[in-house]
């Protein structure tokens, strides 16, 4: 093994992730003249059933930022509302025709799409580094505070100096547990299995999603395949496995829109990919040298698709409220701590409404009220289409 590289890099700010927060944070702090680098674990953005759903919300920072026109040439689907069959019934969930942005719909696009587009944008300031197969290992201290990260790449070590390390590398942090960072679970009655069907002419029109009569079943149209999502209760996976293959298939095409014989591809269960659904969230996002934001301070349910959304946001609080301090190369406590206080009541407000709505004291057999309160006054399908599409507090690059 080689030994570690001194002095290697040196950057204003160390991004772990290479997720939606950090490049967004790394291409504004980047055009904003500073040093930032990213370091991502693996080789590329390449990985299936990530969340992928561009809302409104963040459509305009990209608008606002001058990347929108180039962004929307990319391959994606629109959705200028939200629906779900319920009980043989299709109901208009939500409804973003009224919202006051130029792009009123969610535009469904691979998430590692729109994550090269964003690398490649940031790629064209000089102080923006993108290193990818590189994994953070822990922090340097010197003094007793933070002053760089050890990294590895395959079997080399590297250091990285800065004053400044942000976690963004998802749900499952190195970064906040390498700072000791403690935070609070409100748990999740519910997983989901995602899996892809393969495209046939003759297939039903679904818009972007369909709600089944017993089970959630989510289908999201992907081009040349849909990709499908299979509701199930928290860690009910292992009992699944054990009743086989052909029971969970023979299941799943109850509240499938499509006919039994298509779940035939699903012919292995390394095909089937468990998304553990978790809410939770860090009592303090922040230690001197060290912020934690996205996934990483709070885990959301995929109720929504928000979550990539207020990652999003809390990339752009990050950099309006860190720019200034980081140019004068004197970030304090209380400038993270600024951040936290600006993203808290989006985070809570939006977790509060998914705890509630995927709540496990409502029995299973006993519907929804949601849809027929939909139906009875329209105007909540305008304002479930604002709370999904924006959100409860929308964020402005300040550094244009």
């Amino acid at each position: 093994m080689q030994s570690e590289q001194e002095n290697a890099l040196s950057a204003d700010c160390c991004i772990v992730g290479g997720g939606p927060a950090g490049l967004m944070l790394g291409y504004l702090l980047a055009r904003a003249g500073l040093r930032a680098v990213v370091i991502e674990k693996h080789p590329d953005f390449l990985r299936d059933f990530r969340g992928d759903t561009i809302h409104p919300s963040t459509l305009e920072i990209m608008r606002q930022l001058g990347l929108l026109d180039e962004l929307l040439t990319l391959p994606h689907q629109r959705a200028e509302k939200l629906q779900a069959e319920v009980a043989g019934e299709e109901i208009t969930m939500a409804d973003f025709s009224r919202l006051p942005v130029q792009c009123r719909f969610i535009a469904f696009m691979p998430q590692w799409d729109f994550l090269n587009f964003l690398a490649k944008k940031a790629a064209e300031f000089p102080g923006f580094t993108l290193l990818q197969s590189t994994a953070f290992d822990d922090f340097i201290y010197e003094d007793g505070a933070i002053s760089g990260v050890k990294t590895l790449q395959g079997n080399e070590r590297h250091i990285i100096r800065t004053s400044l390390v942000i976690g963004a590398d998802g749900r499952n942090s190195q970064v906040k547990a390498k700072a000791g960072l403690t935070g609070q679970s409100f748990g999740a009655p519910r997983d989901v299995l995602w899996f892809r069907l393969e495209k046939h002419p003759d297939d039903p029109q679904l818009g972007m999603g369909h709600k089944g009569p017993k089970q959630n079943f989510i289908v999201i149209d992907r081009g040349d395949y849909w990709q499908c999502g299979y509701t199930i209760q928290k860690n009910q996976f292992d009992e699944l496995k054990l009743a086989g293959l052909d029971a969970l298939k023979s299941t799943m095409a109850q509240v499938a829109p499509f006919s039994a014989e298509r779940m035939a591809e699903v012919d292995e269960w390394d095909k089937l990919k468990l998304l553990s659904i978790r809410i939770d969230r860090l009592d303090h996002w922040m230690k001197p040298g060290v912020l934690c934001i996205g996934d990483a301070a709070h885990a959301m349910s995929p109720i929504g698709g928000v979550g990539v959304n207020l990652a999003i946001q809390d990339a752009v609080a990050a950099a309006n409220l860190l720019t200034k301090p980081l140019q004068q190369g004197n970030v304090a406590l209380q400038d993270l701590q600024k951040v936290q206080r600006r993203r808290q009541f989006p985070t809570v407000a939006t977790q509060f409404l998914q705890i509630k709505m995927s709540s496990n004291k409502r029995k299973r057999t006993t519907p929804s009220k949601v849809p027929q309160m939909i139906s009875r006054f329209p105007f909540l399908r305008h304002l479930f289409g604002r709370l999904i599409g924006l959100g409860f507090r929308t964020e402005k690059p300040r550094y244009l």
